[in-house]
């Protein structure tokens, strides 16, 4: 027996080692060795870089200071705490290398092996080049203010809290490829892709997630990449060519107007999408939004998933219409409500007020979105330093969760649309795990 035991010890302690070492190991960067001499960038560019990423947007909140982290972002395990990423070198990244830089943000690696949570986007950013990782990495270090705070522990309990087994993730669902261009296709295309795939991390919302939390695809190579998703209490839609819960309705210029104002003829940002404008995507040159047009334009839609295509009705107008009170659930509590903005045909008004009428949002297999917006309103659309007129009230305190049930129920079955109903306890849902609209702008100066 002892000899036994004996024999199977050595191999059991070599897997171990192994173990250990491929779990807390650091990987290897084109960046080791060298130091901050080897830079060689702008302000302009690493600022740039960094909008492309909008880092502001995760590791600031409303009433701290820029990229000193502290946001709180809800996880099927708990809430965790994004981090403080100025140069301040006892709380922050003052202390990196480009090299360790480099691994946590393209390889999801602490300096001392400790593994990132992939709420880091870490899959998408490993598609970033080395001159875009270089001019972040001085952009950070020299033109950041350093702030100090102490990062916050997460609420994830032990055991889920080990962050060992992320190695084990990180294996299976990344695979750290820098982005090559498609020779097939041209530099606008190239170029939409690489910020699409890479630095605008655009999946990490739009992309179903799997049962570990990955992304089922991370290129456009696979039918399932920004094909819609839910999280955090929104449902992204689509952005391939799908009729219904895509932009098979948009043109390349209605999606640059989109990012570059917040709006066009189908629909305001709102929810995450009006933090990534207003932090993000109104900075990109028009060259850079062109290409992401170009880009999301060439991914086909899925007719078997997103159903035959939408078609306008005026049944629901001649009948909001007609002076007689409506019998149908929900439309009397949008004549009282919505009517007034949004208008008895669906359309909206212009640019400033959204149409109803074939909206995503409202032909989107989960109604969440259309939940959450109704619940807490819209939160405040700022383009070129001005905030926007127009804003969707938050309903909560006004309407009950059997109120706005039967209004969304009304809304997706009305002008043409055709969705699932909602029911109260959606609704009732979402009311405990939202809270309202801030009136608070975040619109950051990130230097």
């Amino acid at each position: 027996m002892k000899r036994l035991l004996a024999s199977l010890a050595i191999p059991v302690i070599a897997v171990l080692a192994v173990g250990a070492w491929f779990t807390t190991r650091i990987p290897a960067s084109p960046f080791d060795g060298q130091g901050k001499s080897s830079l060689s960038t702008t302000l302009e560019r690493g600022e740039y870089v960094a909008r492309l990423g909008d880092c502001v947007a995760c590791h600031s909140t409303e009433r701290g200071a820029p990229f000193s982290g502290g946001l709180a972002m809800g996880t099927p395990l708990g809430t965790i705490f994004t981090t403080n990423i100025t140069p301040d070198k006892a709380t922050g990244i003052g202390s990196y290398t480009l090299a360790q830089f480099d691994n946590a943000v393209r390889r999801g690696v602490g300096p001392d092996g400790r593994r990132l949570y992939p709420a880091m986007p870490y899959p998408s950013y490993a598609r970033l080049s080395d001159d875009d990782v270089k001019a972040l990495y001085d952009y950070f270090m020299n033109h950041v203010q350093p702030v100090q705070q102490a990062n916050q522990a997460s609420t994830i309990p032990w055991p889920m809290n080990m962050r060992w087994p992320l190695a084990l993730w990180s294996a299976a669902f990344t695979d750290g490829r820098v982005y090559r261009p498609d020779p097939s296709r041209d530099a606008s295309w190239n170029r939409g892709a690489y910020l699409v795939e890479g630095p605008g991390h655009c999946g990490s919302c739009h992309t179903p997630r799997g049962l570990a939390m990955q992304e089922e695809a991370l290129d456009g190579s696979a039918k399932a990449y920004l094909s819609g998703a839910l999280l955090d209490g929104w449902y992204a839609p689509s952005l391939r060519n799908d009729h219904n819960t895509g932009l098979g309705r948009w043109s390349e210029e209605d999606i640059v107007a989109y990012l570059k104002q917040g709006r066009n003829r189908h629909g305001v940002v709102f929810g995450s999408m009006m933090e990534a404008f207003n932090n993000s995507t109104q900075f990109m040159t028009d060259d850079d939004l062109q290409g992401i047009a170009r880009y999301l334009k060439s991914l086909p839609g899925d007719p078997d998933r997103d159903g035959p295509p939408w078609q306008p009705d005026s049944a629901t107008t001649q009948m909001l219409s007609s002076g007689a009170a409506p019998a149908m659930p929900g439309a009397a509590t949008y004549l009282a409500r919505c009517a007034s903005c949004h208008g008895r045909d669906g359309m909206g008004r212009g640019a400033w007020i959204p149409p109803l009428a074939g909206a995503t949002s409202l032909l989107a297999p989960d109604a969440s979105s259309a939940i959450n917006i109704t619940l807490n309103g819209g939160g405040r659309v700022v383009a070129g330093g001005v905030s926007d007129a127009y804003r969707m009230p938050a309903l909560r305190s006004q309407l009950s969760d059997g109120q706005i049930a039967e209004l969304l129920t009304f809304l997706r079955g009305a002008w043409g649309n055709k969705a699932a109903a909602v029911t109260a306890a959606e609704v009732g849902t979402l009311r405990q795990h939202t809270n309202p609209a801030s009136s608070e702008v975040i619109v950051l100066q990130m230097r």
